[in-house]
């Protein structure tokens, strides 16, 4: 899963006022002084807000969680929205979708199932330093697919520390540096890369499905199958692609088999599979399936049928309810290790990123205000030139802009300023959305050059063990490989998954 942060960062008093000065000045200029749609002034104190939320995002002026709730007073306050109308938004299936997902995450983490998973991968893998590399950074993508990308390369960095460590003693440290720089990073990037693929990967995925259903309600639900046959394939091409930069990079003089001893340790270390585990992975490989199985799924000319089809009202089901089911069956099971507790209770459960779900409100009640506001259209037209760009140069553009910023800010905020945008851009240019908020999402995530850019980044400079200049260095050469893979994956993938038809403008769109 995506960027999830248990505290936020302490800014410094001085740069946190002049952040919150900065916001409240551009969004009272805008009030007093912008008139942009005369006879609407809706659109202009939309736009007040949401310059407000997008300079209090960028600069953590405040917790990015409590900036998200300034929709839920200003809307009514400025006539946008009714107060009735915004609180809804706040919580919705997609929600659910997410405190589902990461419940059963949190029950792999309480039981050690993700760390017996990532070794038992590694160990697959072998022990020659390139295999070992790729261990390392599937074992991160797998897990990342449906844990948070934070969690997973907390849990992966002490377990390559100690193959680094191992290895230091035998070869020496100075023989071995530019091998540890390349486990390290495959670690993050793995996480990174292994959050894309899934819907409940990273929050920008999650926050793209509920923002296009906002803006266009008549259009059809972009589901966990869908998007995983979209993302799943540029998650393993890009992940094969990083291991090729990092070996080139970093293992070209790498030889010899590591120690297998190290991580055969630690796995044993771990016993024999315990009842509470074979149960939460039971429950998490269906949950997968059902996720993946529940609508009907196209396979080029081979359609597999949902299993969702032999409910009287299967429309009624989505995501969201396969994942609040599944976790509630770990919440009903008692622990054999533990008496007294079941598999999955809520000690456990109240770890949930609450802030996360703050911040998902923000962004759909921002979403429902442009919309309402008009302030989507309004933005369409003023980029309406864009019209006369080849659409595979536009998704280019657009995802090289948000690549490189997103560098700096949160992803999810990012995701969630940006998407009713270009939901905006697709109406004026009379382009399906869906070719420009798709790519644009995956873009929110693929930031590789600088700590600051995502938590698994942050961790493992944190480690002490590589410098920045090593990561930005392969970081930009990634970040512009990510918007050519992006951009051409949309083209030849997205447009077959999601039923584009460039020739025609959808129905639903229009509506």
């Amino acid at each position: 899963m995506g960027e999830i942060r248990s505290a936020e960062p302490q800014r410094p008093r001085k740069r946190t006022l002049l952040s919150l000065g900065a916001g409240l000045l551009l969004f009272a200029g805008i009030l007093l002084f912008v008139d942009l749609e005369p006879g609407r002034p809706e659109v202009t104190r939309t736009a007040a807000v949401a310059a407000l939320m997008a300079v209090w995002w960028m600069t953590d002026a405040i917790a990015l969680a409590a900036t998200a709730l300034i929709p839920m007073v200003a809307f009514p306050l400025l006539g946008i929205m009714n107060g009735k109308a915004v609180a809804p938004i706040y919580f919705n299936h997609i929600i659910f979708l997410f405190l589902g997902g990461f419940m059963v995450a949190l029950a792999m983490e309480r039981w050690n199932l993700h760390r017996r998973i990532a070794l038992r991968i590694l160990l697959l893998f072998g022990t020659r330093p390139r295999n070992l590399l790729l261990g390392f950074m599937v074992a991160s993508a797998f897990l990342s697919m449906w844990i948070s990308n934070t969690a997973t390369t907390m849990m992966m960095v002490p377990i390559v520390l100690a193959v680094i460590v191992n290895i230091e003693d035998a070869l020496g440290g100075g023989r071995f540096a530019k091998s540890s720089v390349a486990l390290l990073l495959g670690v993050a990037y793995g996480a990174t890369l292994g959050g894309i693929a899934t819907l409940v990967g990273t929050p920008p995925n999650l926050s793209f499905a509920r923002i296009f259903e906002i803006t266009f309600p008549g259009a059809p639900e972009i589901g966990f199958a869908s998007w995983m046959l979209y993302a799943l394939p540029i998650s393993i091409l890009f992940l094969f692609l990083v291991w090729c930069f990092l070996s080139l990079f970093y293992l070209r003089s790498a030889g010899g088999m590591i120690d297998k001893s190290v991580i055969e340790s630690q796995y044993k270390a771990l016993g024999a599979l315990s009842f509470e585990e074979k149960v939460v992975l039971a429950d998490f490989i269906l949950l997968a399936l059902l996720w993946v199985f529940r609508t009907d799924l196209q396979l080029g000319i081979f359609t597999i049928p949902g299993w969702s089809r032999l409910l009287a009202n299967s429309e009624w089901l989505n995501d969201g309810v396969v994942a609040v089911g599944m976790a509630l069956i770990l919440f009903l099971i008692p622990s054999v290790t533990e008496r007294r507790t079941q598999i999955l209770d809520w000690q456990t459960a109240a770890r949930l990123p609450w802030n996360i779900v703050l911040l998902f409100g923000g962004g759909f009640a921002l979403a429902s205000g442009f919309k309402e506001s008009g302030l989507s259209l309004w933005i369409g037209d003023c980029l309406s030139g864009a019209q006369a760009i080849h659409p595979l140069l536009l998704i280019a553009l657009i995802s090289l802009v948000i690549t490189f910023l997103t560098e700096l800010t949160s992803n999810t905020a990012t995701a969630e300023m940006l998407l009713p945008i270009l939901a905006g851009l697709a109406l004026s240019v009379r382009i399906n959305p869906l070719l420009l908020m798709v790519p644009g999402t995956l873009a929110c995530s693929l930031a590789f050059m600088l700590p600051v850019a995502t938590p698994p980044n942050a961790i493992i400079f944190g480690t002490n063990r590589l410098r920045i200049g090593q990561m930005a260095r392969i970081g930009v050469l990634l970040n512009l490989c990510g918007v050519f893979i992006v951009a051409l994956a949309t083209w030849f993938i997205g447009r077959e998954v999601f039923g584009i038809d460039l020739a025609q403008f959808p129905q639903w769109a229009g509506e």
